[in-house]
């Protein structure tokens, strides 16, 4: 079944509007058409009982303000790109910078924070809300005209799956991924240290003091970025290792094992207390597992208090960003970003929720 309604103004005057969508086992998403935010998940637990179990907001107008990407599309380029600048076909292009020296998740005013088209529908996967947008050339900096489609789909299999497309008249970078903050506990129920994560991942591109790619690609074990075997979140998150230091937690870029250029299962998460567990497969070369450590009661300073008033404090949640590397057009030798004119990027993930007795 799928609700809409409309739920605010911009400050430029656009309607928002939100969609609701239930399967036949009580999961229900609803999500809005700012920034194509996902606001509530609801999923039942071993006991059949349902939770949200996203991080958000109880009002549109906090996510105007909402400087966290909490639950939104991101993109043009999701992750940081170095000094903000890159060059391509010989040009060097100079980006809005939004995150010390580095430009992040697309700028000042990404794909988060801009009013998508929206419309609702149902197909033989389920039914779903389709967002599309169109970002003019130079926005941000990013070169040509993007016209970019992404589709959320809610099957009666208890899976969310994200479709991104997008086509242009310029070669740009581009890196599309969804920036939902989980907490399987329910929204407000703590920290997420005791979540149990397996990565399908045996290296990972570690990080400067800025955050941003050195370019090696270093095998994770014998290292606390070791989630090849299911390991609470909170188990070496404080160990005296550089890279956790440098990012204050988990903010990594890990390299996906894959066997075929197709849906690939790369992350699964278990919460205990509930039983809720969530697999992540993907279509995309990496996935940035970020244990939320720049979440620093902030949030909760008006007008952007987390849902009921909530104190989103580090470790409140986790996202598992599926993406191509950040910092990807500075690195030759990384899976390249570019899209030319004349073709199609095409990227997909499931979110696929179930419990464990």
């Amino acid at each position: 079944m799928i609700r809409n309604q409309a739920l605010g103004i911009t400050p430029e005057g656009g309607q928002v509007d939100g969609y609701t969508l239930t399967n036949s086992h009580g999961v229900e998403v609803r999500a809005i058409n700012y920034g194509g935010a996902i606001t509530s998940l609801a999923v039942p637990d071993r006991n059949g009982k349902p939770a949200n179990v996203v991080l958000g907001f109880d009002s549109v107008e906090e996510y105007f303000v909402n400087s966290f990407f909490l639950g939104a599309i991101i993109g043009r380029y999701a992750g940081r790109i170095a000094n903000g600048k890159f060059t391509l076909d010989g040009v060097e292009y100079s980006l809005a910078r939004n995150n010390g020296p580095n430009a992040s998740h697309g700028g000042i005013k990404g794909f988060s924070r801009v009013l998508w088209q929206a419309a609702p529908f149902k197909n033989q996967e389920g039914e779903g809300t389709v967002f599309t947008y169109l970002s003019k050339d130079g926005e941000e900096g990013y070169p040509g005209s993007l016209n970019t489609r992404v589709t959320y789909t809610l099957t009666d299999n208890n899976e969310l799956i994200f479709d991104y497309q997008a086509t242009t008249d310029k070669a740009t970078p581009l890196n599309l991924t969804q920036h939902t903050y989980f907490n399987l506990a329910g929204d407000g129920a703590g920290d997420v240290l005791g979540h149990e994560l397996t990565l399908n991942a045996d290296c990972f591109t570690p990080i400067n003091n800025v955050l941003i790619p050195t370019g090696e690609i270093r095998p994770v074990s014998g290292t606390p970025l070791d989630f090849t075997r299911p390991t609470a979140i909170g188990a070496r998150i404080n160990d005296n290792y550089e890279q956790l230091k440098l990012a204050r937690g988990y903010d990594h870029n890990f390299v996906v094992n894959r066997n075929s250029s197709g849906l690939e299962l790369v992350a699964r998460v278990y919460e205990p207390a509930s039983g809720r567990v969530l697999e992540v497969s993907t279509t995309e070369p990496g996935v940035q597992f970020y244990s939320a450590n720049f979440l620093d009661g902030s949030i909760a300073r008006k007008p952007t208090a987390g849902r009921q008033g909530y104190i989103y404090q580090p470790r409140s949640g986790f996202c598992l960003e599926t993406q191509h590397f950040p910092d990807s057009p500075n690195h030759p030798s990384f899976p390249s970003t570019i899209l030319q004119p004349g073709q199609t990027y095409r990227s997909r993930t499931v979110c696929k929720f179930c419990v464990r007795n």
